[in-house]
Formats: C-alpha cells, sequence, structure tokens
C-alpha cells in the first residue's frame, strides 16, 4: 500500500518540484539580466520537461527501459491530442508561422526519426532494435541544432510580456527553490518509477502500458496546466510553443541522454505506439490547414481528444 501512496505523491512532489526549480532558476537568471523570451524558451521549457526527464533517468538507471520509452511516447502523444485538444476547447489557438512551418515539422520529424532508429530489425534485419549510444548522440546532436535555432528567435525577437516569468527573489531564497526544487523532483521520480513497476507487476500488465498512460499523463500534468492557462488568457504562443517544444524535448534530448545511460531495446509491439506518436504530430500539421488556416478550432480540440481516448481505450483493450 505505501507504495501506492509513495507513487501518488510521486508525481505532486514532480509537479511542484518543477515548479520550484523554474522560478528559482528564472529569479537567478534576471539577476544577470537575461531576456524574459530566453527564459522562457530554455528554463521555463527544461522545467516542464523536467518529470519527463527524471522519470526517464530513474528508469534508465533502474534497467526499466520499457518505462522509459512509453513515458516519451506516450507524454508526446498526450501533449498533442489531449492537452491541445483540452487547451484548444478553452480558446481556439492560432499558431504562428514559424511554429507552423519549423517547430511542428521538426516535431514530427523527430518521431519519424525515432521510428527509424528503434527498427533496426526491419531495416537492416539485425537482430537487435533499439536506441543505442549512438543513436542517443545522433538525437542530442539534433537537441544542439533545436536550441541553436530556439536562441536564434530569442535574438531576433523583441522583449515581450507573454513569456512567463517569475517574481524576483533574493538569491539565498532563489537557491533554496533550486535545490528544493531537484530534492522534490529526484524523490519523486524514484517513487513514481517503483511505483510503476510495481503496479504492473500486481495486476500483470506491461510496464509498457504504465508508462504510456499512467506515468505519460501525470509527467505532462506541468504542459496542461501551462497550455491550459495560457489558452484561457488568449496567449496562443505560450499554449502551443509550450507543447511543441515540451514533445522536442522528449525526443532529442530525454530519448538521447536515456539512450546514453543505457542503450533502449524496441520490440515490434511498441511500433503502434510509434506510428500513434508519428500521427498525432502529423494530425496536428494538418489541422493547420483545415478549418481555419493555422488555428486549432474548437470542434477540432474535440476531435483530438477523442482520438486520444480512443488511442487508450486501444491500450486498455489490446494489454
Amino acid at each position: 500500500m505505501i507504495t501506492y501512496i509513495l507513487f501518488v505523491v510521486g508525481f505532486l512532489l514532480l509537479i511542484k518540484g518543477a515548479d520550484l526549480l523554474v522560478d528559482g532558476s528564472a529569479s537567478i537568471a534576471k539577476k544577470f539580466k537575461i531576456s524574459n523570451i530566453v527564459i522562457g524558451l530554455t528554463i521555463v521549457a527544461f522545467g516542464t520537461s523536467a518529470p519527463e526527464f527524471i522519470v526517464n533517468i530513474f528508469a534508465s538507471v533502474r534497467g526499466n527501459t520499457e518505462i522509459a520509452i512509453g513515458n516519451i511516447l506516450g507524454s508526446n502523444i498526450a501533449n498533442i491530442l489531449l492537452i491541445l485538444g483540452i487547451s484548444s476547447i478553452i480558446y481556439p489557438i492560432v499558431a504562428k508561422k514559424n511554429t507552423v512551418w519549423k517547430e511542428v515539422p521538426l516535431s514530427l520529424l523527430a518521431a519519424i526519426l525515432v521510428g527509424v532508429m528503434a527498427n533496426d530489425a526491419l531495416i537492416d534485419n539485425n537482430s537487435y532494435s533499439g536506441l543505442t549510444r549512438i543513436d542517443g548522440i545522433v538525437l542530442l546532436a539534433f537537441f544542439i541544432i533545436f536550441m541553436y535555432y530556439t536562441f536564434g528567435i530569442a535574438k531576433n525577437t523583441e522583449e515581450t510580456t507573454d513569456i512567463p516569468t517569475t517574481n524576483q527573489m533574493g538569491v539565498g531564497k532563489a537557491s533554496f527553490f533550486i535545490v528544493a526544487g531537484l530534492l522534490a523532483l529526484v524523490f519523486g521520480g524514484n517513487w513514481i518509477v517503483e511505483g510503476a513497476v510495481k503496479i504492473a507487476e500486481s495486476f500483470n500488465i506491461s510496464q509498457s502500458l504504465i508508462g504510456l498512460t499512467i506515468v505519460a499523463i501525470g509527467t505532462s500534468l506541468p504542459e496542461l496546466a501551462t497550455s491550459a492557462v495560457a489558452a484561457y488568457k488568449k496567449q496562443a504562443d505560450i499554449a502551443i510553443g509550450n507543447i511543441v517544444g515540451s514533445n522536442i524535448f522528449n525526443i532529442f534530448w530525454i530519448l538521447g541522454v536515456s539512450a546514453l545511460i543505457r542503450p533502449l531495446p524496441f520490440s515490434a509491439s511498441s511500433n503502434p505506439d510509434i506510428a500513434m506518436t508519428i500521427l498525432a504530430s502529423a494530425i496536428l500539421f494538418l489541422i493547420m490547414f483545415t478549418g481555419k488556416r493555422h488555428t486549432i478550432e474548437r470542434w477540432e480540440g474535440i476531435l483530438m481528444i477523442m482520438t486520444y481516448i480512443a488511442y487508450i481505450s486501444f491500450l486498455v483493450i489490446t494489454s
């Protein structure tokens, strides 16, 4: 019973830990006169992806690679179909040209790249399929390119009030927030992985299913909070940019680091989930050109949520 309690507490610690880490880091960044947009595109982006990152680090170190893979694939699917769906129902989301033609296609490329890398057995008739350490290095190289692109945007963008910032605080308090946030992330991440393994064993279901559903949705809660609030405030750039950026982070950064720690074996049974990750990104790109141009309308958001529910139902029925 205590394992299940810690599993739930772990999610609370992850969310609060990410929040404290962002607040403390952003406050210190402001002291060094780093612009709001750079803080938003880096510190806030890393912060909302911190739960997925910490869970994957623990899962990789412990050898629970199914949870590591399922967490990332499931988070990316939930980010687009569920979170963007909910956000667009709150208020229709209008994407900027850069997001439509550069960032969304890059998130689609990332999903396709994982699909190719994870299917060595199908492509080269190898006995092993999965992300090797070399694959991890390639993913991290793409991540560096993405960060270079991100800083290029920051350099050419005027300071705006739309980028999330925090209240200024003293260095001591900010440092305490950073340390407390990191500790919360570490303990929360460890308890979530332990709980996920225990639940899978208790109900005789795969760790992959737990990773794709409960863990993925739980680690995506910061993105849900950020995008939903942004949609309510009619800040469309943050609502969609947070999700697309998170998906790119998840694959290039988190899967890259996870594969470096321990190669991630993929089985053929994971291909439907990879295909769904690719499909979700493709759906987002196509929605930009259906109905109102470059806009996710409320009816499209409802269809996205229904698609997500159908996918989760498929996972449960076939488990």
